[in-house]
């Protein structure tokens, strides 16, 4: 990014220079010292003939000598307070005193300087306020400009050997950058190239990273704007931005063109409570409106990031604005292995790591949260002054992001702390005794976050899509804490909320949603009712009679109910294997997978 520093090193130097003049000044030495005395001081030395040279300035004042040679002699200054018509005539007689006459004896040019520099010094400022606020965007004159910052093809170059994984978008991609290197290649076979691309993804996937090394593997400069920057609160402001935002891509041609969170200034129009006329939809009047005017022979390309390309307005995703849309996926097992990679490289590590089991527990995690995950476990290893990052210190980086930080010095009393073992234990041993439950990872009664306990599962590999046996089985899982509690002291606590919330949650949406219910049917109920403008759902709409409500109340209720007697069942046969684990939590806090296996007396998982 430029930075241009010459208007202020001038300025540093100018106002030096001005502090050493005032420094001469005041600090000089003048060669006769001058001592003002009274006009009737001045006749008495005239009468003992003592002056021996006067000079009058401008009939009012007089300086006059009194003394012998010039390096002994004493200079005065005297105001004349009245008219004196007989001064000269006296000095006329004087035959030893030398009269002189002058216009001013300040107009020296140490004088003129002085009585001039407040007049420079004024200017001075004038000057340099103007300048900066034409030149580094001041609000008062640059309020409409872009504020996109720019980043030439200088330095280091983000390419697409710094992105990990993200085939699929890569090769779409690719065409832009083979455009903006050679774009005769696709003209003179009549081929338009997309104006814009937009990069659709959750959060932390890398569309920013990806647009950049858009740009550095094409080697042209590379403009970055956040969508919030456009909406200001004085209307017409928006617009302008825009209007200056592709002024600067057309004169820096070939360049890309970022604009990051697209929604915040592309949302539908007419849904919002501002009106049909706010300053939101004039700001994407305006981008339609300039991504209409300009001709990709333009060599300016277009790319965008969203992570809600459902709110956006229709008019931006049609043919001729935003062509294409390129989606950004979370890594799979693959991906987060190579994204390990990259990010591990830059710390040491132990021989211990094995990043293929890191990868495998972490499912769901996206690039930033990965890259957070290395940061983490390095500053684990620096917490205790290690040398290397050990698998220790990933384990704990991994619990810490996917369950909080461990809160160790919480005061449990012994009661409450063997609920929560015989709770957790409920939950980790159902993942044993049921056909389709994920494996167990790891079990724990340290506190994170919220929770005073956890039982972590992880998937044997990625899935994207899940079954009914393995939903119904999950219910069942939530089950297990509240199974166990009642088993062991016929009541229980407030720790089993989460569990219950995430279990009717699964079977409504087996019900609602999926057509998981022989009740109802393959029918999907209860639309989500989402305003644009606010970008949530704040309501689920009613689109069925109270018969159906009925209906899907009935048979919510039966697949809890089913799911609550098989955890109950399942624990009621162990509850010895219960037992045991339960004390081993208490001994231990947190056990392993297979450390589990050996305490209920289970095959080890590779047997």
């Amino acid at each position: 990014m430029i930075k241009n520093g010459g208007p202020n090193r001038f300025a540093l130097f100018f106002f030096l220079a001005m502090a050493i003049l005032f420094a001469a000044y005041f600090f000089r030495s003048e060669a006769v010292p001058i001592q003002e005395v009274s006009y009737s001081e001045f006749l008495k030395s005239l009468d003992k003939d003592e002056i021996t040279e006067v000079k009058i300035l401008d009939n009012s004042v007089i300086e006059w000598t009194r003394g012998g040679p010039v390096e002994n002699s004493i200079r005065f200054k005297t105001v004349i307070p009245y008219g004196d018509p007989s001064l000269l005539s006296e000095l006329r007689s004087k035959k030893n005193i030398r009269a002189i006459t002058g216009s001013s004896a300040n107009l020296s040019p140490w004088r003129i300087l002085m009585e001039l520099l407040p007049w420079i010094i004024g200017l001075a400022l004038i000057f340099f306020m103007f300048r900066n606020m034409q030149g580094t965007g001041s609000r008062a004159f640059q309020f409409g400009k872009s504020k996109a910052k720019r980043y030439q093809n200088e330095g280091k170059k983000v390419t697409f050997a710094d992105v990990a994984g993200q085939e699929d978008a890569k090769y779409e991609l690719q065409e832009v950058v083979a455009f903006l290197k050679n774009p005769q290649k696709f003209t003179k076979m009549g081929a338009r190239i997309p104006k814009g691309v937009l990069l659709v993804g959750m959060p932390g996937t890398g569309k920013t990273l990806m647009a950049k090394a858009v740009a550095g593997e094409a080697g042209v400069n590379f403009f970055h704007m956040s969508g919030s920057d456009f909406v200001e609160m004085f209307v017409g402001v928006g617009a302008s931005r825009v209007r200056d935002l592709f002024e600067q891509g057309r004169r820096s041609a070939p360049c890309i063109v970022f604009i990051d969170e697209l929604d915040a200034v592309g949302r539908t129009r007419g849904a919002g409570y501002g009106g049909g006329h706010d300053e939101r939809e004039q700001t994407l009047n305006q981008l339609l409106v300039e991504m209409d005017g300009f001709d990709s022979k333009d060599g300016v390309i277009i790319l965008a990031a969203t992570n809600r390309p459902d709110v956006l307005d229709p008019a931006l995703l049609r043919p001729g604005r935003f062509d294409r849309q390129v989606v950004v996926a979370m890594p799979d097992i693959k991906e987060r292995e190579a994204i390990l990679k990259i990010h591990a490289a830059k710390i040491p590590l132990a021989g211990d790591i094995d990043l293929v089991r890191v990868a495998r527990a972490t499912p769901g995690m996206s690039g930033a949260e990965i890259a957070n995950l290395i940061n983490e476990a390095a500053l684990f290893a620096a917490r205790v002054d290690k040398t290397q990052v050990e698998m220790s210190d990933m384990e704990e980086a991994r619990d810490k992001v996917l369950m909080g930080v461990a809160r160790k010095t919480l005061v449990v009393s012994d009661k409450e702390r063997r609920m929560t073992a015989f709770h957790e234990a409920g939950h980790a041993l159902l993942h044993y005794f049921l056909k389709n439950a994920d494996p167990l990872h790891k079990v724990t009664i340290v506190p994170h976050g919220r929770a005073l306990g956890m039982a972590m599962s992880l998937p044997e590999e990625d899935s994207y899509s899940r079954t009914r046996g393995w939903i119904e089985d999950r219910i069942v899982i939530c089950y297990g804490g509240w199974s166990a509690e009642n088993l062991f002291y016929s009541e229980t606590t407030t720790g089993t909320k989460q569990d219950l919330e995430q279990a009717t949650d699964m079977a409504r949406r087996m019900v609602c949603e999926w057509g998981m219910a022989e009740e109802v049917g393959p029918v999907s109920y209860g639309q989500e009712e989402e305003p644009i403008f606010l970008g949530k759902e704040i309501a689920r709409h009613k689109d069925y009679s109270e018969e159906t409500a009925k209906r899907i109340d009935s048979s919510i209720k039966r697949i809890l109910t089913a799911a609550l007697k098989t955890a109950q069942s399942i624990l009621e046969i162990h509850k010895e294997e219960l037992e045991k684990l339960a004390d081993a939590l208490l001994a231990k806090e947190t056990l392993s997978d297979e450390e589990v296996r050996e305490i209920v007396g289970l095959a080890p998982k590779h047997a």
